[in-house]
């Protein structure tokens, strides 16, 4: 069974960042292999990781239905051209794969697409260890359950109030949802100098999550994002690099994995 590790929050305060950092500390770790999943239909996750997703899941549904009209080989399915498809849309890398939603292809919703990203994972899911999924903004995808439940959700704020407030709002609607998670961090990026705010800090009392992690505004890391390069390359002494390896150590990922496994 995977370790499966989910991060969403408002838009805008570096869930992507968090997301791919995440993937690369793991695997810095030896936590490899892992697999990084691209819910957000704005994808970008391939560009923070250093690689190019040139098929996503999105067009999937529209390749198959061309095969299939033009005919399919005999004794082969539908399902299994869908197979094939969703196999070839796997972006492979040395320590990491990855598969991304992207946005539907014609005429339809983000349902279809949705539904084939949930068959995916499904499907490939067992082969690694750990699954680290980048979600858009808000709840939609995990409310959609493209995973039954996840062993740490990951709610990502900036440290300002209205950012604080939508974490809030969000881990209320996960407990409206009743979408099951094991362990709740809270991860404040952007923190400057004066250190974490003491309303995160309250947030974390009132929401009973098990961790609060703060992520210090990063000189190095900003470079990474403005020449588009992959950000594997932080430095191992940068501070974001220094307190998302002790947030995972605490939350002890590497035993929860090979617990799973067992």
């Amino acid at each position: 069974m995977s370790y499966t590790i989910a991060i969403t929050g408002k838009g805008g305060v570096g869930k992507t960042t968090v997301a791919s950092l995440i993937v690369t500390r793991l695997i810095a770790r030896g936590c490899a292999p892992v697999l990084a999943v691209d819910a957000d239909p704005n994808s970008c996750l391939d560009a923070a990781l250093g690689l190019e997703v040139k098929k996503t899941i999105g067009a999937v549904r529209e390749e198959a239905r061309e095969i299939a009209g033009r005919g399919l080989p005999a004794g082969v399915s539908k399902r299994e051209v869908l197979e094939l498809r969703i196999a070839e849309s796997l972006v492979e890398a040395e320590d990491f794969d990855l598969i991304a939603m992207g946005r539907p292809e014609g005429p339809g919703c983000y349902c279809y697409a949705n539904n084939v990203l949930k068959q995916a994972i499904a499907q490939i899911a067992g082969s690694y260890p750990y699954v680290v999924l980048d979600n858009e903004a808000g709840l939609e995808n995990l409310s959609r359950r493209i995973l039954s439940a996840v062993d740490l959700l990951v709610l990502v704020t900036d440290p300002s109030k209205r950012g604080l407030d939508t974490v809030q709002r969000l881990y209320d609607l996960a407990v409206e949802m009743e979408i099951r998670h094991d362990r709740l961090a809270i991860v404040v990026n952007h923190v400057r100098r004066g250190g974490i705010p003491d309303a995160a800090s309250a947030l974390k009392e009132k929401t009973g999550a098990d961790f609060l992690v703060a992520l210090p505004e990063s000189e190095a890391l900003a470079n990474l994002g403005e020449r588009g390069e992959r950000l594997a390359w932080l430095p191992e002494d940068d501070p974001v690099v220094e307190n998302l390896d002790r947030f995972l150590a605490e939350a002890a990922v590497e035993g929860k994995a090979m617990r799973a496994a067992r």
